[in-house]
């Protein structure tokens, strides 16, 4: 497995989203295990999850608490950055609320530590930003908790240009990542990624096939993707992975996946090597 680097930590490029496993539609827990387990078999070294990565409203860490089990059940449990989020909330219904106010991201955090089992969390992300709450009172919160040893690593999630260098002043040029949406359908963050690059702060897509409402299917609309896939004699998923990671040293997908057999695909991206004109093609796709 090819590594890139979060902060100080070296990590697998590429790491696994676990949301899928928790929300709506998820699958049984012994598929979940199995799932986490075989990336971890693969060389996987990063996981990504948070707090409201979960379907009913009293079921609050859910995700959290199931990679908690899987780690600790499997030998190399202990050499994975756990990355996790606080800010977002779940009333159960199916929608997603906000409180970025420090008094949650505190508790918030404290709830993570708890349900990971862990001293200090590994990286912890502020998810998304609060419109009733200043955002620099948000990152402050993060800050506090990395000053006072609860988090290794800050991070942010769906911030804007303005916010990461905003964030990494905040926090005295202690941001290691940026966790926005991106994909080949979604390319409105490519300002963040090339912000990230030029700073050596880490750039983690969400939903980086597309999100699951695609079926881990990139659409017919990127034929580009398909048409190098079959070229090269692998999916078009896989296609898009190594495309990302071509993009930029500082960028670390982190797909979505709820079967072994998906992970393990995704993870061959590392491996596939594009030609500058195949690049080219999917970066005008």
């Amino acid at each position: 497995m090819h590594s890139r680097r979060i902060g100080d930590v070296e990590v697998s490029a590429i790491g696994l989203g676990a949301m899928p496993m928790s929300i709506e539609g998820r699958p049984d827990e012994e598929r979940s295990l199995a799932t986490i387990h075989a990336a971890l078999d693969a060389g996987v070294t990063l996981i990504d999850t948070a707090d409201a990565y979960h379907r009913d409203a009293d079921e609050v860490g859910h995700n959290e608490t199931l990679i908690a089990k899987a780690l600790a059940s499997h030998d190399r449990g202990g050499d994975v950055l756990v990355a996790t989020k606080g800010g977002h909330l779940r009333p159960g219904d199916g929608s997603w609320t906000l409180d970025g106010s420090p008094g949650h991201l505190k508790k918030a955090c404290e709830d993570s530590l708890r349900r990971l089992g862990v001293e200090a969390i590994g990286l912890y992300q502020f998810h998304r930003p609060d419109p009733h709450v200043p955002y620099a009172e948000s990152v402050g919160a993060v800050r506090d908790l990395l000053d006072e040893g609860k988090i290794r690593m800050a991070g942010i999630s769906n911030a804007d240009p303005e916010q990461i260098r905003q964030a990494d002043e905040i926090l005295g040029g202690r941001l290691v990542s940026v966790q926005n949406q991106f994909s080949p359908a979604f390319r409105s963050s490519e300002p963040e990624l090339r912000l990230c690059d030029e700073l050596g702060i880490a750039f983690l897509p969400w939903s980086p096939l597309g999100g699951i409402s695609k079926a881990g299917g990139l659409g017919s609309g990127h034929t580009p993707f398909a048409r190098i896939a079959e070229a090269h004699g692998v999916s078009p998923q896989r296609v898009c992975l190594a495309w990302m990671l071509a993009k930029s040293p500082a960028v670390v997908p982190i797909p979505g996946a709820s079967r072994p057999e998906t992970i393990r695909d995704s993870l061959a991206a590392t491996d596939l090597d594009l030609t500058t004109e195949e690049l080219a093609e999917l970066d005008a796709a």
